[in-house]
């Protein structure tokens, strides 16, 4: 990993590399960026890449449209193929304001924001997220490459040998792949990566989905994060296992507990099944996530924890003896079309909550909550995620963690885009409506 402006310029020119993207993401989380060329880079490293924040998603106003960005050279990777028959290289980018302050609606420093107060405690933080995606025929449909199912291993599927290139290009780019497998839907995968502390994860996750879906444009096929592309199938999830640190002392790991857990664990547990209402939103930003989070195909809808159950928000996954560093708790309900700077960031807030105001943790649930009728639920005080995009909005206004955690700019933006894609989703007639109430009224 290069560390210095001159391990990067020796770098390129070792392996002839001519142009450099400089990469950052907009309030939604779509990868974002410009070229610049090998002669330009010295300078840029120096200086900054200014450039016209006011046509990105949340970013500013056409009257306030300077920013630069700063490119931060440990995140610096060759592309492993050539574009234009030419070798790229890639950084990741903090954005700044002309005078040098950082930049508010930057999602990255949102999650800096959030480590960095972690950090002054004295603890890491790690995630590992499980990022499944499909692919498809091409954008147009969900026609898919294959019919297998659950780990299921063929190699000469075209969605296996799509899976494997992305693989071998992940590693290639330094991102540690943990394992690859086929997942429960026809033409859906996972590949997991190894956990990262937060911000590096965050970068990786954003660039396991470049690569993912580059590779499949290069072979004629699509790759798609979309929650849930097809009906009556499973939708593709993001399940995020989350730990926190003191120098190589995992701080969730208590041999004396009966599962395992430190006191930190389960307020971090505590507070994420307080606030996860509020950082719903962030977790599951689209109007189509919430055809995901619905009961029968495996997505979490209530809010509770517990250790095999499969059926809860938050899974403790078993402890291993002789495995303490592996101790960590798994929220199961964000989706691959989120932003992971945001993502991560709310999580590590509202677990941190949880630790600094000792909430309690209610009773773990190793019943299949989906089995439970209402008054069960009620019995077990089991709340339920927000059911709608325009629910899940209405938790994050009213929520000051939220607030202060993605700052005034990124609050605001992120509400007013997400209210007009509800009203655009709300006043546009499905194919539904059609064949349920055109023949009947």
């Amino acid at each position: 990993m290069v560390k210095t402006k001159e391990d990067v310029l020796a770098t390129l020119d070792k392996n002839n590399v001519r142009y450099i993207r400089l990469l950052f993401t907009d309030v939604l989380g779509h990868m974002k960026g410009m070229s610049i060329t090998r002669s330009e880079i010295e300078q840029v490293l120096e200086e900054g890449q200014g450039f016209d924040g006011s046509s990105v998603e949340g970013y500013v106003r056409i009257e306030e449209s300077d920013l630069m960005a700063i490119p931060d050279l440990h995140t610096f990777r060759i592309i492993p193929w050539e574009v234009g028959g030419e070798r790229v290289a890639c950084m990741f980018c903090d954005i700044q304001n002309p005078d040098g302050t950082e930049f508010d609606g930057d999602p990255r420093a949102v999650l800096k924001r959030a480590l960095r107060k972690a950090s002054e405690k004295g603890y890491t933080f790690y995630c590992g997220p499980e990022i499944e995606y499909f692919y498809f025929r091409d954008p147009k449909g969900t026609e898919v490459l294959d019919h297998d199912g659950y780990f299921d291993y063929s190699t000469i599927d075209e969605g296996t040998k799509l899976r494997k290139k992305a693989v071998v290009a992940l590693e290639q780019l330094g991102i540690p792949v943990e394992c690859a497998h086929h997942e429960v839907a026809p033409s859906q995968h996972e590949i997991d990566l190894r956990y990262q502390e937060a911000l590096v994860m965050a970068d990786f996750a954003m660039l396991y989905r470049f690569v993912v879906k580059e590779l499949a444009l290069q072979s004629g096929a699509y790759a798609s994060f979309m929650p849930k592309p097809i009906f009556k199938q499973n939708g593709s999830g993001m399940h995020t296992h989350m730990s926190l640190f003191a120098g190589g002392r995992n701080l969730f790991f208590d041999k004396d507990d009966p599962y395992h857990l430190s006191k930190m664990a389960r307020g971090y547990i505590a507070g994420l099944l307080a606030h996860i209402r509020e950082f719903t939103l962030v977790t599951n930003q689209w109007v189509n996530s919430y055809k995901r989070l619905v009961v029968g195909y495996e997505a979490p809808v209530y809010i509770s924890w517990g250790r095999r159950n499969r059926s809860s928000l938050v899974r403790v996954p078993m402890y291993r003896v002789g495995k303490e560093k592996a101790t960590r708790v798994e929220l199961r309900s964000p989706d691959p079309a989120c932003n992971p700077y945001l993502a991560f960031a709310c999580m590590l807030t509202a677990g941190m909550a949880g630790i600094d105001k000792g909430y309690q943790l209610p009773d773990a649930i190793e019943e299949n909550i989906f089995h439970m009728n209402e008054a069960d639920r009620k019995r077990h005080k089991i709340g339920s995620l927000p059911g709608s995009l325009a629910e899940a909005c209405d938790a994050t206004e009213v929520s000051p963690m939220m607030r202060a955690t993605l700052g005034d700019h990124i609050f605001n933006t992120l509400l007013a885009n997400k209210r007009l894609e509800w009203d655009r989703f709300r006043m546009r007639v499905t194919d539904f409506e059609i064949d349920e109430y055109l023949p009947l009224l």
